[in-house]
């Protein structure tokens, strides 16, 4: 989701991003979820396309990071997932007692997710749920 806003100024995940920015939403973040923010929003690639400079797109993961609510793993759920990159962000959701995992990739973790009874939603999904509250 953070990946989308930094990309995109317009779109579900911006919205969501605003929101955890004004205090609304409050992400769970875990020390190898930021690390993973960073290492992929700092990409030559993702760089180009969003228009920050490296070091304003880690202040940004900082303030994001900031928002949220930290979680510890205190222990690993692998193997889950197809993806061995995108465990983390499941032990992110179970140990944070997350309701849901915000991500354009929902069909790759709606199994496993399930079983832990978790959701996985679409960034457009939680805007909707956002704004009926």
């Amino acid at each position: 989701m953070l990946v989308a806003a930094l990309r995109s100024p317009v779109g579900a995940s911006s919205l969501l991003v605003q929101a955890v920015m004004a205090g609304q939403v409050r992400p769970l973040v875990s020390v190898p979820l930021v690390l993973e923010y960073e290492a992929v929003l700092t990409r030559p690639e993702q760089l180009a396309v969003s228009g920050f400079a490296a070091d304003e797109t880690v202040s940004i993961v900082k303030a994001f990071c900031r928002m949220g609510e930290p979680v510890h793993l205190a222990y690993r759920l692998r193997p889950q997932l197809q993806d061995p990159d995108d465990e983390f962000v499941l032990e992110t959701a179970f140990h944070g007692r997350a309701d849901a995992i915000v991500t354009f990739n929902s069909k790759d973790f709606q199994r496993a997710a399930k079983v832990f009874g978790i959701e996985a939603i679409s960034p457009r999904e939680a805007v909707g749920r956002m704004r009926r509250r």
